[in-house]
């Protein structure tokens, strides 16, 4: 895996749709940092009876269109350019899909794997009583992200609510739903990349019902190969992969005999009629479509020239690296980018803070069919970037999401 800023990538990235938009230096400036930043540090009590510092971080990229959305990570590895990076691509993401919202991130540096529920209990309130007062429903809506969960937003959402002395579920996102939660969340992201992929067979001309794979066999993974074949009418799951390495079978896979098998045994390797393979050829197999679900920069200039599928739908965030969508462009295959193909987990999330807001909730069918109606739209415009700019699909979702925000600042008058 190559190593990357992941935050200069993301200016970079910017900087480069800003530019074919014609924005003014100023602007193009503005929108290469993010507006508030707040560091952190959390006394916690641990169960043995110490105190542990932590430190955390809350990055709130652009107000421009509406309060920041973005997920909350617990993570031994994170970084403050990493959370300013998705803070940054959660700005993009919102914009693009046309919700009114902006883009946030936050992140505590620590591994979960090693605290016990009570220590992740007294880490997440303590991340509230500090940013209590940058998050609200008209300010930040934070969710959950790598290692949190709706536990954590339920414990998180108590403490809010208990600092302002009133009931505000809607202050996070992504909760159990007895509590102020959406129905359609769980399969939210992997339901909003299949739906983008459905939509890419039509446009391209490729059979749905062909050849898929899958790097990464976690939720989403696992929901991506159930919903593949609940909303193509079919298809052939070949090979998938997991930490642990790959499997492949050319006559395909039961899917959900292989989801009860992953959660029986923790792994996909073992399952009944498969052949192990090793762990990244899963990327290079000749399938119609391929689900990136895994890590940042799995496809890169290093085995660019080996991916074969069609249609690369980008689950995980930041799969591809820069070099990598340019070689795969050459090569005529279509990337779907993470900024609209994962999108589907913040639209729901912002469903949930609609039906918080007013204490009415929808039924599941609704939830679907308004998520299956917003990205649908948002895949057709940033279809009709590709064409208009003829740019690779990365930069063309970049220019819709730039240029929305970028609207928004100047009828402000930011910039």
């Amino acid at each position: 895996m190559d190593s990357y800023n992941s935050f200069k990538v993301a200016q970079k990235q910017v900087v480069e749709g800003a530019r074919l938009l014609n924005l003014d230096e100023a602007t193009i400036e503005h929108l290469k940092w993010p507006q508030r930043e707040f560091k952190f540090t959390l006394p916690v009590k641990m169960d043995k009876g110490g105190i542990k510092i932590f430190h955390a971080y809350r990055i709130q990229y652009n107000f421009a269109r509406g309060p920041a959305k973005g997920g909350i990570r617990f993570h031994p590895d994170e970084t403050v350019d990493t959370i300013r990076a998705l803070a940054a691509w959660m700005t993009w993401k919102t914009a693009v899909v046309d919700l009114p919202l902006g883009g946030g991130k936050g992140g505590v540096v620590c591994d979960p794997r090693i605290m016990s529920e009570r220590e992740l209990e007294n880490l997440s309130r303590a991340y509230i009583r500090a940013v209590a007062d940058a998050i609200g429903i008209d300010k930040d809506i934070p969710a959950p992200d790598v290692y949190t969960n709706p536990q954590t937003m339920a414990w998180m959402m108590d403490e809010y609510e208990t600092i302002i002395r009133r009931h505000q579920p809607g202050v996070l996102t992504d909760k159990p739903t007895p509590i102020g939660g959406t129905e359609g969340r769980r399969d939210a992201t992997s339901r909003g990349g299949v739906i983008t992929v459905r939509e890419a067979c039509k446009v391209l001309g490729v059979d749905p019902t062909g050849k898929f794979a899958i790097q990464g066999f976690g939720n989403a993974g696992q929901r991506a190969a159930l919903l593949h074949h609940e909303l193509l009418g079919g298809g052939k799951l070949v090979s998938v992969c997991d930490s642990r390495g790959g499997i492949y079978n050319e006559d395909g896979f039961d899917s959900k005999e292989l989801v009860m098998h992953k959660l029986k045994t923790g792994s996909v390797l073992n399952f009944p009629g498969s052949k192990a393979i090793p762990r990244d050829s899963v990327l290079e197999l000749d399938v119609d479509v391929l689900y990136p679900a895994a890590l940042e920069n799995s496809i890169s200039k290093k085995n660019a020239d080996n991916i074969k599928a069609r249609i690369i739908c980008e689950l995980a965030n930041g799969p591809t690296t820069p070099e990598a969508d340019l070689i795969l462009y050459k090569k005529g295959l279509h990337v779907i980018p993470d900024i609209l193909a994962s999108a589907g987990g913040v639209i729901v999330s912002y469903f949930e803070m609609v039906q918080d807001n007013y204490s009415f909730f929808w039924e599941e069918e609704t939830v679907h069919n308004r998520l299956d109606q917003k990205i649908t739209k948002a895949f057709h415009t940033v279809q009709e970037a590709i064409r208009e700019k003829n740019v690779h699909p990365r930069l063309a979702a970049m220019m819709v999401g730039v240029a929305r925000v970028a609207e928004a600042c100047k009828l402000r008058g930011w910039v």
